[in-house]
């Protein structure tokens, strides 16, 4: 059977799938991918509430802090691209187990560094394996659910985000508050997230790989039955032996999304959001902890933090809650409504906190970061899933890291280079200019992207095949 054949019964069994309602199963798989983000939310923001202590240990400079910080996300950035790319020559399942166990021994490694170089490295390694399981985790949920509950668990991703640093900074504030030695503190506290992953690694080892992955790779006995598990559908229009298939080239993935407007359009409003989002956080929410207690809100006369802590605690907490809405506001508003009510509400937040921080406003401070949060845990929730969710199943890992390219990329320049802003231009100024971005996401939004909830991705020879049905009928 020639290599068109092959492709033509792989894009129709691409195309009932995604049509098909889950199972139990199916969404099993959707939750525990997408629990990596409670594992990425505690190693990136236990951090932000230990930077107090790692600063009085090891003083660093603004650059060292700022690498420190964005350690994780250039390591994330570079594990998005091969991680992509690798699950979608791999298969879905390998990547997920090899992720997770380098993500365990990275976890406690940082626990016994020596310095802050030591430190900075293996933040850096630490971030390769969490940006590869964010991009495999994305592919593995938009190809084992079905339609509109795999756009709802993609969002979900903020909320995920939100129960994590919940979770750290309650943890942290504990160990704080029983009097632990400071220099054990922030090192028993970055260690920690090597429990949760273990956990993680645990429940997924009996997971299936997905089908429409064991599809495009020309597995088609293992891809008939993993379908049958998933999907209660057999597949009968694909052969029961294995085939050889031709290997995805990125070229081809950008060469299929550039030739549709709608896949297009979707995917650069993707990547902008992720951009965006990603440097309006880390800029400002993710030095959060230390704004605070610089700006002295919550902070004791005898400079006990426990009150700060539990100030940003409550601010998680009600950004933990505006991601969960973000998802239930999809069948109501759509993906752009979302998109545009998070980025204009970050947008208010952020000008609103710069003046407050001029003027020493503590309570205007936490309000406006309250705003912030909010709109950015909705303005977040739906750039990565509308970039994975329209790119074809042989593709789906690679766009997914590509996508988190996007968002890894601004977040490592930001929590790199907003010490520096603020230290060149001070609060005021620095935090102004992050409500730019802000501001670039809302006309994104709403000038560039297609409304896409509901959207089925269709395969090229899918729509040439519909094509021809149509004009020989007409």
């Amino acid at each position: 059977m020639d290599q068109g054949r092959l492709r033509e019964l792989a894009d129709q069994a691409t195309v009932r799938l995604l049509n098909k309602p889950g199972t139990v199963s199916s969404s099993r798989g959707g939750w525990m991918m997408i629990a990596t983000i409670l594992i990425e939310a505690w190693d990136l923001y236990a951090i932000s509430f230990l930077l107090v202590f790692i600063k009085a240990e090891y003083n660093p400079s603004a650059v060292q802090l700022g690498l420190l910080t964005a350690g994780v996300q250039g390591g994330a950035l570079i594990g998005a691209l091969i991680g992509g790319f690798i699950a979608d020559r791999l298969g879905r399942k390998r990547v997920f187990v090899l992720t997770m166990v380098l993500f365990i021994v990275l976890a406690i490694a940082q626990g016994f560094s020596q310095n802050v170089v030591d430190l900075i490295i293996i933040r850096f390694l630490i971030g390769i394996p969490l940006g590869s399981d964010i991009a495999n985790g994305y592919a593995y949920i938009m190809e084992s659910m079905s339609k509109g509950a795999r756009e709802r668990m993609g969002s979900r991703w903020q909320f995920m985000f939100g129960v994590g640093e919940v979770f750290a900074i309650l943890v942290i504030t504990l160990m704080y508050v029983s009097g632990m030695d400071h220099e054990l503190l922030w090192r028993i506290g970055l260690g920690l997230g090597a429990i949760p992953a273990a956990i993680l690694l645990i429940a997924r080892l009996d997971l299936p790989e997905t089908p429409l992955s064991l599809i495009h790779r020309g597995r088609f006995a293992q891809a008939k039955e993993t379908s049958q598990r998933l999907f209660d559908d057999p597949l009968e229009m694909l052969p029961a032996e294995d085939v050889v298939m031709a290997k995805p080239r990125v070229g081809d993935f950008l060469k299929v999304i550039w030739a549709d407007p709608v896949k297009k359009r979707a995917t650069i409003f993707g990547w902008i959001s992720n951009a965006c989002q990603g440097a309006e956080f880390t800029a400002f929410g993710f030095y959060l902890p230390v704004i605070l207690v610089v700006a002295g809100v919550g902070v004791s006369s005898s400079g006990n933090i426990t009150g700060t802590n539990l100030i940003t605690a409550m601010i998680y907490v009600l950004a933990t809650i505006a991601g969960f809405t973000a998802p239930l506001m999809l069948s109501r508003i759509g993906h752009r409504g979302v998109a545009m009510w998070g980025f204009g509400l970050a947008f208010v937040g952020l000008v609103v906190g710069a003046f407050a921080l001029k003027y020493d406003w503590k309570v205007i401070i936490v309000i406006a970061a309250c705003v912030l949060m909010w709109g950015h845990y909705w303005d977040a929730s739906n750039g990565m899933t509308i970039t994975s969710m329209v790119a074809p199943p042989r593709f789906k890992a690679t766009a997914s890291g590509f996508g988190y390219v996007f968002v890894k990329a601004a977040s490592f320049f930001g929590a790199f280079i907003f010490p520096i802003m603020n230290e060149a231009w001070g609060k005021f100024g620095a935090t102004l200019a992050v409500a730019v971005l802000s501001a670039i996401g809302f006309l994104s939004a709403k000038f560039i992207l297609p409304e896409m909830y509901g959207y089925v991705e269709r395969e090229e020879a899918e729509a040439t095949q519909q094509a021809g049905v149509g004009t020989a009928s007409s």
